[in-house]
Protein backbone atom coordinates (compact mmCIF):
# COMPACT_ATOMS: atom_id res chain seq x y z
CA UNK A 1 0.00 0.00 0.00
CA UNK A 2 1.49 3.23 -1.21
CA UNK A 3 1.63 6.43 1.23
CA UNK A 4 -1.17 7.97 -0.63
CA UNK A 5 -3.60 5.09 0.18
CA UNK A 6 -2.97 5.06 4.09
CA UNK A 7 -3.27 9.09 3.54
CA UNK A 8 -6.76 8.15 2.45
CA UNK A 9 -7.93 5.05 3.08
CA UNK A 10 -8.18 2.72 6.20
CA UNK A 11 -9.48 2.54 9.62
CA UNK A 12 -7.33 5.65 10.37
CA UNK A 13 -9.20 7.62 7.21
CA UNK A 14 -12.37 6.29 8.20
CA UNK A 15 -11.91 7.95 11.80
CA UNK A 16 -11.53 11.15 9.94
CA UNK A 17 -14.04 11.34 8.05
CA UNK A 18 -16.59 10.23 11.01
CA UNK A 19 -15.21 13.08 13.27
CA UNK A 20 -16.07 15.50 10.53
CA UNK A 21 -19.75 14.05 10.29
CA UNK A 22 -20.37 13.24 14.47
CA UNK A 23 -21.53 16.40 14.75
CA UNK A 24 -24.47 17.31 12.32
CA UNK A 25 -25.27 13.49 13.10
CA UNK A 26 -25.63 14.34 16.30
CA UNK A 27 -27.41 17.67 15.38
CA UNK A 28 -29.54 14.99 13.08
CA UNK A 29 -29.97 12.82 16.45
CA UNK A 30 -31.10 16.12 18.62
CA UNK A 31 -33.91 16.75 16.21
CA UNK A 32 -34.91 12.88 15.66
CA UNK A 33 -35.04 12.62 19.73
CA UNK A 34 -37.12 15.80 20.28
CA UNK A 35 -39.23 15.02 17.32
CA UNK A 36 -39.61 11.73 18.87
CA UNK A 37 -40.40 12.48 22.48
CA UNK A 38 -42.97 15.25 21.12
CA UNK A 39 -44.88 12.46 19.11
CA UNK A 40 -45.36 10.99 22.76
CA UNK A 41 -43.05 8.51 22.68
CA UNK A 42 -40.77 7.47 26.17
CA UNK A 43 -37.35 8.83 25.57
CA UNK A 44 -35.96 5.45 26.06
CA UNK A 45 -37.44 4.43 23.40
CA UNK A 46 -36.39 6.64 20.75
CA UNK A 47 -32.77 5.67 21.90
CA UNK A 48 -33.04 1.88 21.55
CA UNK A 49 -34.56 2.97 17.98
CA UNK A 50 -31.75 4.76 17.26
CA UNK A 51 -29.17 2.63 18.53
CA UNK A 52 -30.71 -0.56 16.43
CA UNK A 53 -32.33 1.10 13.62
CA UNK A 54 -29.08 3.96 12.77
CA UNK A 55 -31.17 5.29 10.19
CA UNK A 56 -32.48 8.83 10.13
CA UNK A 57 -34.64 8.61 6.78
CA UNK A 58 -35.97 5.39 8.14
CA UNK A 59 -36.78 6.43 11.78
CA UNK A 60 -38.60 9.88 10.46
CA UNK A 61 -40.96 8.36 8.15
CA UNK A 62 -41.58 5.83 10.85
CA UNK A 63 -42.70 8.35 13.59
CA UNK A 64 -43.98 10.40 10.77
CA UNK A 65 -46.27 7.68 9.59
CA UNK A 66 -47.42 5.94 12.66
CA UNK A 67 -48.64 9.94 14.95
CA UNK A 68 -50.39 11.00 11.29
CA UNK A 69 -52.50 7.58 12.32
CA UNK A 70 -51.55 5.42 9.72
CA UNK A 71 -50.77 2.77 11.72
CA UNK A 72 -48.55 0.27 12.50
CA UNK A 73 -47.77 -1.20 9.24
CA UNK A 74 -47.78 1.89 7.45
CA UNK A 75 -44.84 2.99 9.31
CA UNK A 76 -43.16 -0.02 9.20
CA UNK A 77 -43.51 0.09 5.41
CA UNK A 78 -42.70 3.63 5.13
CA UNK A 79 -39.29 3.08 6.52
CA UNK A 80 -38.49 -0.04 4.61
CA UNK A 81 -39.04 1.83 1.58
CA UNK A 82 -36.55 4.76 2.89
CA UNK A 83 -33.81 2.08 3.97
CA UNK A 84 -34.43 0.59 0.53
CA UNK A 85 -31.52 2.67 -0.75
CA UNK A 86 -29.18 0.22 1.07
CA UNK A 87 -29.83 -2.91 -1.06
CA UNK A 88 -27.59 -1.40 -4.34
CA UNK A 89 -25.13 0.28 -1.93
CA UNK A 90 -24.56 -3.27 0.02
CA UNK A 91 -24.71 -4.99 -3.60
CA UNK A 92 -22.27 -2.55 -4.91
CA UNK A 93 -19.97 -3.12 -1.42
CA UNK A 94 -20.51 -7.04 -1.40
CA UNK A 95 -17.12 -7.69 -3.62
CA UNK A 96 -14.98 -5.80 -1.08
CA UNK A 97 -16.39 -7.18 2.06
CA UNK A 98 -14.97 -10.63 4.26
CA UNK A 99 -15.49 -14.07 4.90
CA UNK A 100 -18.62 -16.32 5.35
CA UNK A 101 -22.33 -15.00 5.11
CA UNK A 102 -22.60 -14.13 8.42
CA UNK A 103 -19.65 -12.28 8.78
CA UNK A 104 -20.22 -10.30 5.53
CA UNK A 105 -23.98 -10.07 6.75
CA UNK A 106 -22.60 -8.56 9.93
CA UNK A 107 -19.97 -6.01 7.69
CA UNK A 108 -22.66 -5.04 5.75
CA UNK A 109 -24.29 -3.64 9.51
CA UNK A 110 -21.49 -0.76 8.48
CA UNK A 111 -23.41 0.59 4.77
CA UNK A 112 -25.05 3.66 6.29
CA UNK A 113 -24.84 6.85 4.13
CA UNK A 114 -22.20 9.00 5.72
CA UNK A 115 -19.87 6.29 5.66
CA UNK A 116 -20.73 4.25 2.18
CA UNK A 117 -19.99 7.23 -0.15
CA UNK A 118 -16.52 8.74 0.67
CA UNK A 119 -16.08 4.63 1.31
CA UNK A 120 -15.89 4.71 -2.75
CA UNK A 121 -13.21 3.97 -4.51
CA UNK A 122 -12.76 5.22 -8.27
CA UNK A 123 -12.56 1.68 -9.66
CA UNK A 124 -15.72 0.85 -8.25
CA UNK A 125 -15.05 -1.03 -5.05
CA UNK A 126 -15.49 0.04 -1.36
CA UNK A 127 -12.61 0.42 1.22
CA UNK A 128 -14.46 -1.38 3.89
CA UNK A 129 -12.07 -0.53 6.82
CA UNK A 130 -12.78 3.54 6.52
CA UNK A 131 -16.68 2.75 5.84
CA UNK A 132 -15.92 0.48 9.12
CA UNK A 133 -14.15 3.56 10.73
CA UNK A 134 -16.68 6.17 9.80
CA UNK A 135 -19.63 4.16 11.11
CA UNK A 136 -18.11 3.81 14.41
CA UNK A 137 -17.37 7.14 14.98
CA UNK A 138 -20.90 8.18 13.62
CA UNK A 139 -23.10 5.70 15.67
CA UNK A 140 -22.10 6.76 19.03
CA UNK A 141 -22.58 10.38 18.06
CA UNK A 142 -26.42 9.56 16.98
CA UNK A 143 -27.32 7.74 20.04
CA UNK A 144 -25.93 10.42 21.76
CA UNK A 145 -27.36 13.16 20.02
CA UNK A 146 -30.83 11.28 20.50
CA UNK A 147 -31.04 11.23 24.04
CA UNK A 148 -29.84 14.90 24.42
CA UNK A 149 -33.24 15.91 21.72
CA UNK A 150 -35.34 13.35 23.94
CA UNK A 151 -34.50 14.47 26.92
CA UNK A 152 -33.25 18.23 26.76
CA UNK A 153 -34.97 19.56 23.82
CA UNK A 154 -38.39 21.12 25.15
CA UNK A 155 -39.99 22.40 22.23
CA UNK A 156 -41.03 22.20 18.43
CA UNK A 157 -40.62 25.82 18.69
CA UNK A 158 -37.03 25.44 19.34
CA UNK A 159 -36.06 23.12 17.00
CA UNK A 160 -36.78 25.96 14.55
CA UNK A 161 -35.36 28.34 16.44
CA UNK A 162 -31.95 26.86 16.13
CA UNK A 163 -32.40 25.46 12.47
CA UNK A 164 -32.12 22.00 13.37
CA UNK A 165 -35.29 21.00 11.22
CA UNK A 166 -33.15 21.79 8.71
CA UNK A 167 -30.25 19.89 9.69
CA UNK A 168 -31.46 16.26 7.70
CA UNK A 169 -31.51 17.98 4.45
CA UNK A 170 -28.79 19.40 4.47
CA UNK A 171 -26.86 16.38 5.65
CA UNK A 172 -27.61 14.74 2.98
CA UNK A 173 -26.59 17.46 0.20
CA UNK A 174 -23.64 17.23 1.69
CA UNK A 175 -23.25 13.99 0.77
CA UNK A 176 -24.47 14.22 -2.25
CA UNK A 177 -22.13 17.09 -3.07
CA UNK A 178 -19.04 14.76 -1.90
CA UNK A 179 -19.87 11.73 -3.88
CA UNK A 180 -20.26 14.31 -7.25
CA UNK A 181 -16.85 15.75 -6.24
CA UNK A 182 -15.37 12.16 -6.51
CA UNK A 183 -17.24 10.79 -9.48
CA UNK A 184 -18.27 14.24 -11.41
CA UNK A 185 -19.33 11.63 -14.50
CA UNK A 186 -22.45 10.98 -12.21
CA UNK A 187 -23.99 14.59 -12.16
CA UNK A 188 -26.55 13.61 -14.98
CA UNK A 189 -27.55 10.62 -12.65
CA UNK A 190 -28.16 13.46 -9.57
CA UNK A 191 -29.76 15.53 -11.26
CA UNK A 192 -32.00 13.26 -13.02
CA UNK A 193 -32.45 11.56 -9.29
CA UNK A 194 -33.57 14.78 -8.07
CA UNK A 195 -36.15 15.28 -10.71
CA UNK A 196 -37.91 12.20 -10.22
CA UNK A 197 -37.61 12.44 -6.19
CA UNK A 198 -38.96 15.94 -6.65
CA UNK A 199 -41.94 15.24 -9.31
CA UNK A 200 -43.08 12.07 -7.26
CA UNK A 201 -43.36 13.15 -3.91
CA UNK A 202 -46.38 15.00 -5.06
CA UNK A 203 -48.45 11.78 -5.87
CA UNK A 204 -46.95 9.38 -3.64
CA UNK A 205 -45.46 8.40 -0.49
CA UNK A 206 -42.01 10.06 0.29
CA UNK A 207 -40.25 6.55 0.94
CA UNK A 208 -41.60 5.33 -2.57
CA UNK A 209 -40.60 8.63 -4.16
CA UNK A 210 -36.77 7.91 -2.93
CA UNK A 211 -36.62 4.29 -4.16
CA UNK A 212 -38.35 6.12 -7.47
CA UNK A 213 -35.40 7.84 -7.49
CA UNK A 214 -32.97 5.27 -7.82
CA UNK A 215 -34.49 4.55 -11.26
CA UNK A 216 -31.97 7.63 -12.67
CA UNK A 217 -29.48 4.95 -11.97
CA UNK A 218 -29.63 3.20 -15.26
CA UNK A 219 -28.26 6.20 -17.06
CA UNK A 220 -25.12 4.17 -15.71
CA UNK A 221 -26.19 0.98 -17.06
CA UNK A 222 -24.09 1.03 -20.72
CA UNK A 223 -21.05 2.00 -19.19
CA UNK A 224 -21.55 -1.03 -16.39
CA UNK A 225 -21.57 -3.44 -19.40
CA UNK A 226 -18.55 -1.82 -21.42
CA UNK A 227 -16.39 -2.31 -18.33
CA UNK A 228 -17.78 -5.70 -17.92
CA UNK A 229 -17.68 -6.62 -21.68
Amino acid sequence: MSGDDRATGGWRAGARVGLTLAVPTAALGVSFGAYAVLADWPPVAAIVMSTLVLSGSAQFAFITAVTGGAGLATGVGAGTLMNLRFLPMAAASARSLHGGRLRRAFEGQTVVDGSWVPAQRPDGTTDREKMFGATFVQWPAWILGTAVGAFLVPSAEFLTTWGLDAVFPCFFLLLLLESLRARPDHVRVAVLATAISGLAVLVVPIGLALLLSGAATLLTWPRARRLRG
